[in-house]
């Protein structure tokens, strides 16, 4: 209540400075209605905003000293009260409830008993966006006509603070997603390559960028996946879009659900707050899901379903929301072994799979070698690296030799430490710190079959920073084969 000392102007510039430095819109809610109880010194009271989804057409987003089924009788049976207030833009406040004959009817009033009422309602200009409801069951002296001006101040207060926290949110969102992405043009630069492989990869690209055609990028690890779904959707007609990257084997279903779809606040632990899903900040715009062989039978059950209906449901919802997304996907894996093992849905497959690219490892592209050598270059010799001009006939040499297991990825990184160790003008073959005996053919006349494999292998596992998945993957071996031969190789010989 306001204190009777204190200015009702006064007491807006402390309410303004209370609620205009708030960023999270629930925690700006729950502020607005702690303020609006002090206000008026109302027992109870709950803010609701405008939602065509719902029966009633609005959503209580935050509400005080309501037992749940007291709120929802309430919500449900006095929608006459709101309605009111959200279709003429004017505020109601009763004094006396029971005796009002407007109201007095009204059976929420009549078994809650409720003295007073005041409803005012949150607006941008001529748009209404929601409203308060405050009511009491004992104490009325505040309920006044002498308080109402100010409410409806206090209120504008509050919908501009709404507003802005909602874009903030918004914003913060896109962000985590797209800094620095809208700044700079993705484009096809960013793909090195002049390669026969290459020139297909980029003529498949042309053919797709005008379509909202799903695309499945196939290719091993590091072969630059990602950078073609950003040159599709950056020279496309959703550019001015989101893009939103997601890779689909690092979390749990759950997680994973939460985060494509967002979730319900009070859905489970830890959500303290209502969370839009990547598929809804993707809206317009494109969302890529990469290492899409890693989903598990249930998301890809779910997955099928937003794709062929376009809408999501957040975890702990019951609203359905639709999205405009194109969707694009990338795997390391092949899909039709998975599908014929019954590890992935041929119906999923063929969503995702309306094109296909296919990205080369570079090994099958050794003439690119020399140009990407160059771009990794550039990007790392700056500030104080700036003096180093270029590479020895002999380190392109070795570099072209190599076989490359962990493809660009690997090159990129080699490259970058070869950067750090250089000490003149020119990157030598000693800098490269690629050792003798990963530059021989592994297929090099004399060795046996037995040490051809040997090397092939650890030459691999080497690359791929000893991960074993990722190297049975890239050798098309199972795990345990892979586990076998290394303990095979560890063992002194007879």
């Amino acid at each position: 209540m306001i204190d009777t000392h204190q200015t009702r102007f006064e007491a807006l510039s402390e309410i303004g400075l209370r609620i205009n430095t708030i960023q999270d819109p629930d925690v700006l809610l729950e502020q607005v209605l702690e303020i609006a109880l002090e206000t008026i010194d109302a027992e109870r009271g709950f803010v609701l905003l405008t939602a065509l989804d719902q029966p009633e057409g609005f959503e209580v987003k935050s509400s005080r000293n309501f037992t749940k089924e007291q709120l929802g009788d309430l919500v449900r049976i006095s929608t006459s009260v709101v309605h009111e207030v959200l279709q003429s833009g004017e505020p109601v406040l009763v004094f006396e409830a029971l005796k009002d004959e407007r109201y007095r009817e009204s059976e929420s009033i009549v078994v809650q008993q409720i003295q007073s009422i005041a409803c005012v309602p949150l607006r941008i200009k001529a748009r209404q966006i929601g409203a308060i409801y405050l009511d009491s069951l004992t104490r009325r002296s505040q309920f006044t006509r002498e308080i109402l001006p100010f409410l409806l101040a206090f209120a504008n207060q509050a919908a501009i603070a709404l507003e802005n926290a909602r874009l903030y949110q918004t914003l913060r969102d896109e962000n985590r997603h797209l800094r620095g992405e809208i700044q700079r043009i993705h484009g096809f630069e960013e793909i090195i390559g002049q390669s026969r492989p290459m020139r297909d990869v980029f003529e498949t690209v042309s053919r797709v960028l005008d379509t909202d055609a799903t695309v499945l990028i196939e290719g091993e690890s590091g072969t630059g996946k990602e950078l073609v779904a950003r040159a599709i959707h950056y020279n496309g007609e959703r550019k001015s879009k989101p893009f939103v990257a997601v890779f689909c084997g690092s979390l749990p279903d759950e997680l994973l659900e939460s985060e494509l779809f967002g979730h319900k606040k009070g859905s489970f632990t830890g959500a303290v707050s209502d969370k839009r899903g990547l598929f809804e900040v993707a809206d317009g715009g494109t969302i890529f899901l990469d290492e899409v062989g890693d989903l598990s039978a249930r998301m890809q059950t779910t997955l099928l379903r937003v794709l062929q209906e376009g809408e999501i449901k957040r975890v702990g919802d019951t609203a359905i929301r639709r999205v405009d997304v194109r969707v694009l996907s990338a795997t390391n894996k092949s899909l039709t072994e998975l599908i014929q093992a019954g590890d992935f849905r041929e119906d999923l497959f063929y969503r995702l799979n309306t094109l296909s690219i296919i990205m080369p490892p570079l090994r099958q592209r050794k003439a690119d070698v020399p140009l990407l050598a160059h771009h990794f270059l550039d990007k790392y010799a700056r500030g104080k690296r700036n003096y180093i001009k270029g590479f020895s006939a002999e380190a392109l040499s070795r570099l072209q030799a190599h076989h490359w297991p962990g493809n660009v990825r690997e090159l990129g990184n080699t490259i970058e430490r070869a950067v750090v160790l250089c000490r003149g003008e020119i990157i030598q073959p000693e800098d490269l710190r690629l050792p003798e005996s990963e530059q021989a053919d592994p297929t090099e006349v004399g060795l046996t079959l037995k040490e051809v494999e040997r090397r092939t292998v650890l030459r691999t596992l080497k690359a791929l920073d000893s991960n074993i998945s990722e190297t049975a993957r890239t050798l098309g071996v199972s795990r345990r084969w892979l586990h076998y031969k290394l303990k095979e190789w560890e063992s002194p010989e007879p």
